[in-house]
Order: structure tokens, then C-alpha cells, then sequence
């Protein structure tokens, strides 16, 4: 089915309005000012919303199945999605329709399909045998509740037990109730009294498929004849069960009880079990029952050929065990390991190299599917150790709180975090290959590479290959590794400004041609970083302090009151680090005992060594200011070409030369606009008490202050204070356990009050004035209150110069104004093509120390310039400024507005980037309301207006990013990526991407029980499932007990996804048939088909028939 159809038509209407308004607005120009025309390549039909693929661990699992023969893994969530793993690099992610959660999974062994149970006692088989797996069949139950299925490998018959304690028997083919029912009186008969309960297992003797084991959850197991309909035998025991498992040979089976118990019983002898196990229980000296465990959740029973056979449980802990992690337990023999896990066991399976329960078992591995983990226990090694796991599921190892999305980095990126990252991984996991291995990659069709960075709630940073729709783990970096940890709770000064998560990060700015990384921490600090290939031990850790706090005050000081001189860089002249003292700074409190001059975090005075891969180059942190603690960071910038580094807040804006350590500008939000400010500020009434800017985190100790502090004048004077207003703190996140920080005021936007904060900085080479007759480096700075300012920048020349001099900044007054908060600003050349900030290619610092005076030369050539200022003088350049409700396209140096639109007039943009795509430029937004929004630049055409997700969380609204070629991501849940795509050829080509999770492989032969076994009936004995339970004998089921749903997945592979015999000789049919298929294909399926497989089945079957009772030697 193609998707949003509609999109062209709305498109050609917007497009038609739009244009209107283009021509209104050329008119309101004078015809002198008319723009040159920019020939613009990207149209409507360029554009297409779709999901391309989610990583991560999926969100709340709740069930757990395993195809031996095709070897996929399925786990469905508590939210009804399905998730499935092959091979490292084959994932699948598919819905259920309804939400509800799923109770439990069920492969077709080796048939490329799988049914599903949800908790709203619907039934599904899902066709996998497409790159996007469809639902054949759903089947919803109305009179009673489903709790346990069962389908026994190469049956088509499903057993489906009910809380009612009745079986019902499911055709997988048709998704049709036979008429055979067991109803629970009838299989307890007077075995008791009372109602057995819910049916919690069903599986058939694996020596004989004609004898049910069905167990009840009061403690009652039946083994039922299906044949003769009554029950064999009835086991009864006084503690409720949880699982019921067969050994191979079918005489024995054990089960799991709620009392910490395993009862193991003879098929034969129902009277007692013939063993009773407690295996965490204390076993008393006088013969006395054991006490009582906690309840063992699961057993396994599996065998080898050579040696004891396997017990494999969860749970069953004694009571006494307080604060014990959630452990699984292998009894193997006379031993007993007990393995702790970090989360608590949802479920757990057991793989074996048999998918015949009536052979040896001989298990290899088991895979535990825990709350927030995925593990997998090598059983065939001394010590179980776990297998490394591919997939990336540790996206949530520590909460995400904020997330930067680049498609086409340099080529060299990818390789050179990935080598500093190998360093990191740990030893001791097992030396076999991941052993879930299904399905096939699909054609990786971008050549481009992607890199996702997330920033985490406990200070980490992890680098993510995010190329041709995979997703890997390069690299992490910790940035709490320069500030002390306090030891304990008493240690800590009161100067934490949040509640928990002292180190987290807020802001990612990274610049990927010079490698150059800078984060901004939720407790007001900054961190600058470069790239090394070299391990180095830095001495002293460089720091600065900056003091960013303003009042206005009723009756300012005279001191206040000057204008402060264009500020002049202070501090050492060349890049030494500056030494920090020993002991805390003498200015920790000022004259009225408030809290002064004191950084939340104290930074280790220590040496650090630091590990190849990002180093600390400068950690800069806000003050305490007067008892006001400093405000958080609200954005940020870093150039690598000019060797700067700038960050405001709601009090204003600092800029930091990282190359000589100094603070070059330190100015509060009102001196920025100098005497043209055009609010008027109210003076804030007293303070009655410390307002905390945001509730996130414990801070550790006071930290250290430099001697020879790097202050502006501004800084040091300056006693203005602005409080940030309740509505611009993050807002905690109930839901998913972390942070929620709003880069603007933006998502808390309704407040007209709130104070002004700087919420976009963008470096570049642009005309600051209208008299500028060439570009020249400048910032431009956008805020809360959608206004737009230029600060020029004039900066020494390369090399020795660049690290003697200073450089001067002067802000240069006000550009432009918008409505709402300023999001994002960029750069266009005369021809419409995307101007880039200058930056510097990478090269490695660590040098050695003889080489040092060469290499500085070559280190700190000029500063790279922008394309544009070779351009001859008479060319122009264009602005692009993105707010939360419009855009404008500013024609420069004349400051004009060349083009204008209302992005939205009843929400707000939460996400603007200005991004390349198909050798155009557009800038992609995305709105609280839940649309998401192309425009073409630079005349700001609507391309594309789709609505995709309404903003449910702050998660949603903290983690969505767009970057170039039609790529964009955001966190769907605390533990998943959600990756999309808005470009149409990217749409295209997804199904050939996309790997395929089934692939033709032979089921393994049956085995062969020995010449005398078959004989005379030793041997495994089949049952005619189609006799018993088919139409002729059984009649019909009740109308009302269940209604069936015919799928959306159309008919593909419905004859094929059933029956062992059948799906075996449709299998190589089907293969031929699903190559080169397309998801819009589904409709186009023709009857022909279904026919031909009607009639091919029908051959199967009579072949079946033909040969059922045959034994292998008389064919």
C-alpha cells in the first residue's frame, strides 16, 4: 500500500497558497529589491515519511521464542510490539494493531512463521517469510481467556488452554477452532473437588503425540489420551505449579511449584513424585521438610548423550536471601551454579542442537530475556560464561538525555573511533560465535556514513555506526572522569543545584571534519575535547570559572551602570594549562555568608590519564553567584578554526578561546542588546529562598578555583542577576527515569513571561553590517524571545600569532526579530548552496616534544575559510533562521527579508535543521502538534507536511534530530531508536535493505531409534492430528467461542507457513516466488496463486497419507 497519498495533493494546495503569499510579500518589496532567482532542484515528489528501522532493547518484553532449524529470535513487550534477531545485523521490528501485550510466542519450527497470544485473548501468525512480516490470520477469543499454547514441532494443530482449565484446538492453516474441545471436568474428573484453575501448561509425550500433559494452576497434572478422550493418569500435588517439562524419553517429567520446589514424577506411578527437589532450600537436620523458597517461575529438563542431563531454573530463592540480584540456577549433575543477573528474568529458553523433543536434547546455550538485558549463557564451557552480544541493546545502559544524528561524516571517522573503541571491550565471555545466526543482510545501498551520538544521565557519551540502517557501538566516552566523586552521602557541601545525575549531559556540539567535542552538563558545566590516537597523562586538569549571574536592581551601582569596555582577553599568554590551587577558593562565601564564586562539580586535582580517544582539553564551569546558584546551560557552539567555544543561558552569554585558556566575553543577556534593548525588564522583587534551576542532581564538593583566574572585566564586576522563571527548568520525566531539558523555552513556550535565554549560537563567515563589503568570522546568537544578534569576531593570524594574541570580540547590536524562541540558523552562498562554518581538518596534537616547535607552525595554519569569501565582493550570501513558529531568508550584507514563512500558528516547532538532500538544501521541521515539515530553500516553499507522532513525552520532544540525505531518528522509549526517513528514494530502496529473516534451510532428519524399537513399537508414535481433530470426526467449533480476522498480510505464504509435511514441499516453491518482492506488492496478489497452492497442498497431504504409516526400512 503506498503511503500518504494525500501528501501530493495537500502538497499542491500549500504550495499554491504559498506562492500567493510569495508574490504579496515580492510586492511589499520595492522592484529594486527584488532577489536574483535561485534555480531550486528539490520538489514535492523528492519527499516520503516512513519508518525505516528501531534499535535498542525492546521496551518492557514479556515473552520469548526460539527457531531451532532457521535460528531467529522473537521477543514480544508488554506494548504488543514483536521484535526479531538473526545474525548480528538482522533485526525486524513489527506492531500488533491492538496494543495489547503479548503472552506468549510461538515459532512454526523451520516454516517461516509465527503465532503470537496477546493478552486481549487474540491469537495472530505472522508470515516472516517477507522482509516485513504481515499478519496471515488472527483468531479473537470470546468467551474465555487465554493463557497457555502449545504447537508441536511439524503439527499444524495450536492447543490453546484457557482460565477456564478448557483446551481448544487452533488449525494454524486455516486459523479455524476444530470442534475438539477438553473440558477441564472432564480431565480432572474427581480428582478434586474444586475447579483446577487456569490451564498454565500443555505439551505432548515426546514418545507418543497422542497422550496431552496438561498442567492446572492449583497443583493438578493430567496426562490425557486424545485419542480414547479421558485421561490417563492425574498427578496431584498441594503446591500451586508454574511449568511442567519432559525428559526426552517421555516416562518421566518435572515440574515448578510456588513453594520453591521441583517435583519430578514417573509417567506411570501418579500416587507420589518420585523425587521432590527444593534447590535453594535449607535442608534441616531432622528429616523435617526444607523451608519454604521463593517460587521457581520455570524449569527446563534437557539431555545429553554423554552425561547427566540439564535442570535449568529461575527463581525458587529462600526468603532469607534480602537484596540478592535475580539469579538463574543450572543443576548439572551433583553440580549447582547459580548465576545472578542485573535485572529480574522475564523468561528463559534453552537451545539444543535437536528440534526433536524425542531426541537427545544436547543443550548448548541458554538465552535469558531479562527486564532490561538480553543474555546468553554458554553452557558447554567450564564456568558458563556469557557470549559477547552484537546487537546493539545498550542504548539505556544509563538513561538517555539527549541525542546528535550525522549522515555523511568523513570517511575516516567510522575506523578511527572504532579502533579507540575495540580498546574498551571487556574479557572473559566465551569464545564461540553469537549463536543466533538466522536470515540474510540486505543490499546495503547508501555508501554514505552515519554516526548517532547519545548523551547519557550518569556524564557518558557513546558514539553509534549508524550506517546502511545497522546500528553498533564505536566508542564511549566518560565525562564525569575529571571531577571527584564524593565518598559518601556526608561529604557532600550544599552546592548541588540537582537532585541526582550531577554529570548529565544537556548538549552535544560536535564538529566531525576537526574531530573537536564539546558537552554541556546539566550542573552548569562545559567540557571541550580532542581526538588523540596517543594515551596521555595530563598533570593538571585545565579550568576555567566563569561567574554568568545578573540582577536588575531598583537603585544600580555606578559600577552597573558603566558600559563595559570591549572586553580584552586576560590570562597567560601562551596555552600552558594554569595551575589549580590545593585548596578551596577564598572567595566560597561573600560579606552577607552567602554562596559565592563556587562551581557545583570540583574538578581532580590529580594527574588523569587519559586513554586514547577524546581527551580533556578545558573544563569550564558557572559559579554560585550571592547565594544564586548558576543556571543551565541552554546552548552551545565550538569551532575548531577559530579555537572557540561559546555557551549562554537565561543570564546571558560567555565565549572561551580553548587555545590560550582565556574568557573572551562574559556579557548578561541585557548588555548584549546594549542601549537598544527592546523589553522592558521588570526589577525582581527579593529573594525569599535559593531557587534551584532544574531538580536533577547530587553535586560532589566544592571545587578548586585557579590562581590566576581567566576573568573578563564584565565578569568580575557585574552583580546583576537574572532567576530562571519555573517554566524554563526541565521538567522530570516520570515515565523513563531521566531528565527532560528543553534547549529553549520552546516546549514550555506558553509562558509569555519567561525570561530571556540564549537558545541558538551559530559560527560563521558572513557580512555582521550592511556596509560590510566582504564576509568576515562573526557569531550569531538567537534566544527565547526570537530575537537575533551578530557578534563580530576579530581574530589574530595563524600559527605562533594565533596563541599570542588576543582576540577581539565586539558585539555589533541586533539583526532581526522572529516569534518564538530562535532554533536554528545557517548559511547560504549566492547560488543557494550551503555555506559550512570554517573548521579545521583533524590532526594529531600528541606529538612528541622534539618535533613540537615544527609541528605548531603546521598544527595552527590560517583559519580555513568558508567558500564564500573567495566569491567576488558583489556576490551576496543568505540567512536562514528557523523559531519555533517561522522561518526567515535573510538577503545579506542589505539585511533584507528576502523570504518569509509561518511554520505553524497554533503549536511549535520543537526540531528545525537545515539539511542537504538529492543535491538540494531544505529545512525540516518537526512540530509539538506531531507534523513533520519540509521546506525548500531559500524560498521556504512547503514540500512536505505529514502528520507523523503528536508529542506524548519529553523524551520525544528532547531526542528528535534531522540530518542530511533524508535521516532522522528520535527515542521511541527509554530503550529504543526509532529511525525515519523523509526522503522518497530512500522510501524506495528500504525493502531492498532490509534483511531477510528467513531463508530455505533443510529440517534436520528425524532420529533414527534403532531397528528393534521400530519393530515392535518402541519407538515415537505419531498420531493422525487430521483425523482426530478435522472437520469429519470432530464436527464444528461453537461460532461464539472465537471469530476469525483475516490478516492485512494477504495470502502469501499461507499454504507454506503451516503444516510440517506441507510447508516442507511448499518450501521451495515459496522461495522462488518471494524473491524481488515489494511492500506495495501485497495488494497485487492474484487467486491464481492461492489455487495453486490449494491443489499443491492437497498433493502433499495424499502423499502424507500414503507413506504415514510406513517405517523407513519397508520404503
Amino acid at each position: 500500500m503506498r503511503k500518504f497519498n494525500i501528501r501530493k495533493v495537500l502538497d499542491g494546495l500549500t504550495a499554491g497558497s504559498s506562492s500567493a503569499s510569495q508574490q504579496q510579500q515580492q510586492q511589499q518589496h520595492p522592484p529594486g529589491n527584488r532577489e536574483p532567482e535561485i534555480q531550486e532542484t528539490l520538489q514535492s515528489e523528492h519527499f516520503q515519511l516512513c519508518k525505516t528501522v528501531r534499535h535498542g532493547f525492546p521496551y518492557q518484553p514479556s515473552a520469548l521464542a526460539f527457531d531451532p532449524v532457521q535460528k531467529i529470535l522473537a521477543v514480544g513487550t508488554q506494548t504488543g510490539a514483536l521484535r526479531l534477531f538473526g545474525r548480528p545485523g538482522v533485526e525486524c521490528y513489527c506492531q500488533h494493531d491492538s496494543g495489547a501485550a503479548v503472552i506468549q510466542l510461538q515459532f512454526l519450527i523451520n516454516e517461516g512463521a509465527l503465532v503470537s497470544a496477546l493478552a486481549d485473548d487474540t491469537l495472530h501468525l505472522w508470515n516472516l517469510r517477507q522482509k516485513r512480516p504481515a499478519i496471515l490470520h488472527s483468531l479473537k477469543f470470546c468467551r474465555e481467556r487465554v493463557t497457555f499454547c502449545h504447537l508441536p514441532f511439524q503439527s499444524k494443530w495450536l492447543y490453546v488452554g484457557t482460565e477456564r482449565g478448557n483446551i481448544h484446538i487452533v488449525n494454524v492453516e486455516s486459523f479455524t477452532l476444530s470442534g475438539y474441545v477438553i473440558m477441564w471436568n472432564k480431565a480432572i474428573e474427581l480428582s478434586s473437588k474444586s475447579h483446577p484453575g487456569p490451564v498454565v501448561h500443555i505439551s505432548d509425550n515426546p514418545m507418543d503425540e497422542g497422550k496431552l500433559l496438561i498442567g492446572f494452576e492449583s497443583g493438578t497434572v493430567v496426562l490425557w489420551d486424545l485419542k480414547s478422550k479421558k485421561a490417563d493418569y492425574r498427578y496431584t500435588y498441594d503446591e500451586a505449579i508454574h511449568s511442567v517439562a519432559w525428559h526426552h524419553e517421555g516416562k518421566q517429567f518435572i515440574c515448578s511449584h510456588s513453594d520453591g520446589t521441583l517435583t519430578i514424577w514417573n509417567v506411570r506411578s501418579p500416587a507420589k513424585p518420585m523425587q521432590t527437589i527444593t534447590p535453594h532450600g535449607k535442608q534441616l537436620k531432622d528429616g523435617k521438610k526444607p523451608e519454604p523458597c521463593k517460587p521457581i517461575l520455570k524449569v527446563e529438563f534437557k539431555t545429553t548423550r554423554s552425561g547427566e542431563p540439564f535442570i535449568i531454573l529461575s527463581g525458587g530463592l529462600s526468603y532469607d536471601t534480602v537484596g540478592r540480584r535475580p539469579c538463574l540456577t543450572v543443576m548439572h549433575g551433583k553440580s549447582t551454579a547459580v548465576l545472578e543477573m542485573d535485572y529480574s528474568i522475564v523468561d528463559f529458553l534453552t537451545l539444543c542442537e535437536t528440534p526433536y523433543p524425542n531426541d537427545f536434547q544436547e543443550p548448548y546455550a541458554v538465552v535469558v530475556l531479562l527486564e532490561k538485558d538480553l543474555v546468553l549463557i554458554d553452557l558447554a564451557q567450564n564456568g558458563y560464561p556469557i557470549f559477547e552480544n552484537p546487537y546493539p541493546l545498550s542504548i539505556h545502559e544509563s538513561p538517555v538525555t539527549c541525542c546528535e544524528y550525522f549522515a555523511d561524516c568523513p570517511v575516516d571517522l567510522i575506523p578511527a573511533l572504532y579502533s579507540v573503541g575495540a580498546r574498551q571491550k571487556r574479557q572473559g565471555y566465551s569464545k564461540k560465535e553469537w549463536p543466533i545466526n538466522g536470515g540474510n543482510w540486505g543490499l546495503g545501498a547508501q555508501s554514505y556514513s552515519e554516526i548517532i551520538i547519545t548523551g547519557h544521565a550518569d556524564g557518558s557519551i557513546k558514539f553509534w555506526d549508524a550506517s546502511a540502517i545497522t546500528l553498533q557501538v564505536l566508542y564511549k566516552l566518560k565525562t564525569s572522569k575529571v571531577f571527584e566523586k564524593s565518598r559518601n552521602k556526608d561529604e557532600k557541601p550544599n552546592t548541588d543545584i540537582v537532585d541526582e545525575d550531577p554529570y548529565a549531559i544537556q548538549i552535544i556540539s560536535w564538529c566531525p571534519e576537526s574531530r573537536m567535542l564539546c558537552i554541556a552538563g546539566v550542573s552548569a558545566h562545559v567540557i571541550i575535547y580532542r581526538f588523540s590516537k596517543q594515551e596521555v597523562i595530563t598533570e593538571v586538569i585545565p579550568m576555567l570559572e566563569v561567574r554568568l549571574l545578573y540582577e536588575i536592581s531598583d537603585v544600580e551601582t555606578p559600577e552597573g551602570e558603566q558600559a563595559p569596555p570591549l572586553p580584552t582577553p586576560v590570562g597567560s599568554a601562551n596555552s600552558q594549562p594554569i595551575p589549580p590551587q590545593s585548596h578551596p577558593s577564598t572567595s566560597s562565601s561573600s560579606s552577607d555568608g552567602l554562596r559565592d564564586n563556587v562551581p557545583c562539580l570540583k574538578v581532580k586535582s590529580s594527574p588523569l590519564k587519559q586513554s586514547p580517544g577524546y581527551q580533556t582539553e578545558l573544563v569550564i564551569q558557572l559559579v554560585w553567584v550571592s547565594g544564586e546558584p548558576p543556571q543551565q546551560i541552554t546552548s552551545l557552539a565550538v569551532n575548531s578554526s577559530y579555537g572557540l567555544v561559546v555557551f549562554g543561558n537565561c543570564n546571558g552569554i560567555a565565549m572561551v578561546d580553548y587555545l590560550q585558556k582565556a574568557v573572551l566575553l562574559n556579557l548578561g543577556t541585557i548588555e548584549l542588546y546594549g542601549s537598544n534593548d527592546p523589553y522592558r525588564r521588570e526589577p525582581r522583587s527579593p529573594r525569599k529562598s535559593r531557587q534551584p534551576s532544574g531538580g536533577l542532581c547530587d553535586i560532589s564538593e566544592g571545587a578548586v578555583v585557579p590562581e590566576d583566574r581567566c576573568k573578563s572585566p564584565t565578569s568580575a564586576k557585574m552583580s546583576r542577576k537574572l532567576s530562571l522563571p519555573t517554566d524554563l527548568k526541565p521538567d522530570l520525566d516520570i515515565k523513563d527515569n531521566s531528565f527532560s531539558r528543553s534547549r529553549s523555552s520552546s516546549v514550555t513556550s506558553i509562558d509569555k513571561e519567561s525570561r530571556e535565554a540564549m537558545s541558538a549560537l551559530h559560527f560563521c563567515e558572513t557580512f555582521t553590517r550592511k556596509t560590510d563589503s566582504a564576509p568576515s568570522p562573526c557569531l550569531w546568537v538567537g534566544t527565547t524571545l526570537g530575537t537575533v544578534l551578530v557578534i563580530a569576531l576579530n581574530l589574530p593570524p595563524g600559527g605562533e600569532q594565533r596563541l599570542l594574541q588576543p582576540v577581539i570580540v565586539s558585539p555589533s547590536g541586533t539583526i532581526l526579530r522572529l516569534k518564538g524562541a530562535i532554533l536554528r540558523m545557517a548559511f547560504l552562498d549566492s547560488t543557494g548552496c550551503l555555506v559550512p562554518p570554517a573548521h579545521e581538518p583533524w590532526k594529531e596534537h600528541n606529538v612528541p616534544e622534539e618535533k613540537d616547535e615544527k609541528e605548531k607552525l603546521k598544527k595552527r595554519r590560517p583559519v580555513s575559510v568558508s567558500p564564500s569569501s573567495s566569491q567576488e565582493i558583489s556576490e551576496n550570501q543568505y540567512a536562514v533562521i528557523c523559531s519555533e513558529k517561522q522561518a526567515k531568508v535573510i538577503s545579506l550584507p542589505s539585511q533584507n527579508c528576502a523570504y518569509k514563512q509561518n511554520i505553524t500558528e497554533t503549536s511549535f516547532v520543537l526540531r528545525g535543521d537545515i539539511v542537504s538532500l538529492s543535491n538540494g538544501i531544505c529545512l525540516a521541521c518537526f512540530c509539538a502538534n506531531g507534523h513533520i515539515m519540509t521546506f525548500s530553500l531559500p524560498s521556504l516553499r512547503p514540500l512536505l507536511d505529514v502528520y507523523y507522532l503528536p508529542l506524548t513525552n519529553m523524551r520525544i520532544a528532547r531526542t528528535f534530530c534531522f540530518t542530511n540525505n533524508g535521516q532522522a531518528l528520535y527515542l521511541v522509549s527509554p530503550t529504543e531508536i526509532q529511525r525515519l526517513t523523509y526522503s522518497q528514494e530512500t522510501c524506495e530502496n528500504l525493502q531492498e535493505m532490509l534483511g531477510e529473516l528467513f531463508t530455505p534451510v533443510e529440517t534436520p532428519e528425524a532420529p533414527n531409534r534403532g531397528f528393534f524399537k521400530g519393530l515392535f513399537g518402541g519407538g515415537a508414535q505419531s498420531l493422525d492430528r487430521e483425523e482426530l481433530f478435522g472437520e469429519s470426526s470432530s464436527g464444528k467449533a461453537s461460532r461464539s467461542l472465537a471469530q476469525h480476522i483475516p490478516g492485512p498480510g494477504g495470502i502469501e505464504g499461507v499454504k507454506g507457513a503451516a503444516s510440517g509435511v506441507v510447508g516442507e514441499l511448499a518450501r521451495a516453491r515459496l522461495a522462488l516466488d518471494e524473491r524481488g518482492q515489494k511492500l506495495s506488492d501485497l495488494e497485487e496478489r492474484t487467486a491464481a496463486m492461492l489455487s495453486s497452492a490449494d491443489s499443491f497442498s492437497k498433493h502433499a497431504h495424499e502423499m502424507m497419507l500414503k507413506y504415514k504409516d510406513k517405517k523407513w526400512y519397508q520404503f
